[in-house]
């Protein structure tokens, strides 16, 4: 997001926060790519895959189960998280993680918006969400 991507120009000209390493940003860019790699690994996997939550009736919309959707119910919300986490690293900023923890948060806010919508207007996503129990940290919630 263009807020995240200002604050990192602005601590670089002014030098509010520490110093970055090159490991460290070698190893956000290690996980901005394969966040994009899910990202896109999750929509190839859902056809119904869109900005905007909405029930697809004209294209018979059903759950999507498999790829990344096997192990998590929203695998591109957690490229997004991941990719937004990572970019003020690559700009070696930590005082650009402040609007993208925000960001992050509203992502995680966003799932559960999502899932409420889902369960009540997409027929096979209670059963979906019984068996995928996870949604964004495999193993954690």
């Amino acid at each position: 997001p263009l807020i995240t991507v200002i604050i990192a120009g602005l601590d670089q000209r002014y030098g509010w926060s520490g110093e970055v390493t090159f490991w460290q940003q070698l190893t956000a860019l290690l996980f901005f790519l394969a966040a994009g790699l899910l990202g896109a690994w999750a929509m190839a996997a859902n056809r119904f895959f869109s900005a905007t939550v909405r029930i697809q009736n004209d294209r018979e919309h059903i759950v999507a189960k498999g790829g990344p959707y096997r192990v998590i119910r929203h695998p591109g919300y957690l490229a997004g998280m991941i990719s937004i986490l990572a970019t003020p690293v690559m700009l070696e900023s930590l005082t650009a993680l402040i609007p993208a923890l925000l960001i992050a948060a509203i992502y995680i806010i966003r799932t559960a918006l999502e899932d409420s919508f889902l369960e009540k207007n997409l027929p096979g996503y209670q059963d979906y969400q019984s068996k995928v129990q996870y949604r964004l940290f495999p193993g954690i919630w």
